[in-house]
């Protein structure tokens, strides 16, 4: 029988119901579908799924999560699943990074730059900034259509589309509200409108920096195997969010990011 990737919740329970398969508990065992129906067809209660590759696994399943190498035989499936109607449980896979071939570990938790108390800005930090203020107007776009494009030329857009959304709603729930609200309530109402598009994009360049095996980034000149927005990961992870109104940029930290820097960068 061929071998398969199976996702389940972080305690080992199904997705679907959280409570009906174990998987973990069921290592050398063999599941069975306790609806077992195959004239239900793949996007079903009738049968179990699992992917031939593990990223399209995503497709109706978010981080965090665990995974398993199953093997058995499918009684139906399309492109990205194949539905069983018993399982074999072969092992846990516990390298998820190695395993989806991106930075699973810090999806699942990322890093919060405004934690603590306010930052010192060093040369190091101002010369990043000036970086990023030279190619922070491309990162969205380039983002979200470098990464789009690599995982659907060998996977497909439908599990493009779960592993972005995945790895986005993991960066908003643990990072983005956070940060977003902090940024907001240290500048003025009136520039807020301006400044909420460079935290944004701030947030952008800090998830693609999870995909190092994408080498080439749409829409903006760089060297072979650089990360063209590394800058702002390296402000991220400093512990500082850019921030850009009305020709200012701004370097907030800590937990009300506070203002600890200003420069008009022409």
């Amino acid at each position: 029988m061929k071998t398969y990737y199976k996702l389940a919740r972080p305690d080992g329970f199904d997705f679907f119901t959280g409570r009906t398969i174990n998987y973990r508990k069921n290592i050398g065992k063999t599941v069975v579908c306790p609806n077992g129906d195959r004239g239900l067809g793949i996007c079903s209660a009738g049968v179990i799924h699992a992917s031939l590759n593990p990223n399209d696994c995503f497709v109706g399943v978010r981080i965090p999560c665990s995974a398993y190498l199953v093997s058995g035989k499918p009684v139906c499936g399309d492109r990205e699943k194949y539905g069983f109607l018993k399982l074999n449980i072969l092992e846990e896979i516990t390298d998820l990074d190695s395993l989806f071939g991106w930075n699973y570990t810090e999806a699942c938790k990322p890093i919060n730059p405004l934690k603590g108390q306010p930052r010192k800005v060093k040369q190091e930090d101002i010369n990043n900034l000036h970086k990023w203020a030279l190619t922070r107007a491309l990162t969205w776009d380039s983002v979200r259509a470098s990464l789009g494009a690599s995982i659907r030329a060998s996977l497909g857009a439908s599990v493009w589309d779960s592993v972005w959304a995945s790895v986005w709603a993991s960066t908003w729930d643990s990072v983005w509200a956070s940060t977003w609200d902090s940024v907001r309530d240290s500048v003025r109402a009136s520039v807020w409108a301006s400044t909420w598009a460079s935290v944004w994009d701030s947030v952008s360049a800090y998830i693609g920096s999870l995909f190092p095996n994408v080498t080439t980034w749409k829409y903006i000149k760089h060297a072979e195997g650089e990360y063209p927005f590394q800058a702002a990961v390296d402000l991220w992870k400093a512990g500082f969010v850019p921030s850009f109104a009305y020709g200012t940029w701004r370097l907030h930290s800590g937990k009300k990011a506070t203002i600890v820097y200003e420069e008009v960068i022409k």
